[in-house]
């Protein structure tokens, strides 16, 4: 799976933020490389997901803001 080209630099309440690319383990006491693939994988797939949801609600907002479509066959 290759990475997703527009993710969040940090997830919401994680110790995980993508840098240059790679993803990082970040705590108080330092941060550390996750190089594993499978993991690295599935953070991909996290991101991917986040940025189809942010999108959607962002597509949902710009509808609601849209007036209504206007009857084109006219009141029943």
């Amino acid at each position: 799976m290759s990475a997703p080209t527009a993710r969040p630099e940090r997830f919401v309440r994680s110790p995980v933020v993508l840098r240059d690319g790679q993803w990082w383990l970040v705590s108080e006491a330092g941060s550390i490389l996750a190089t594993d693939p499978t993991f690295t994988s599935r953070l991909d797939g996290y991101a991917q997901a986040m940025v189809a949801a942010d999108q959607a609600v962002a597509d949902l907002r710009a509808r609601e803001s849209e007036p209504p479509p206007r009857d084109a066959g006219g009141q029943r």
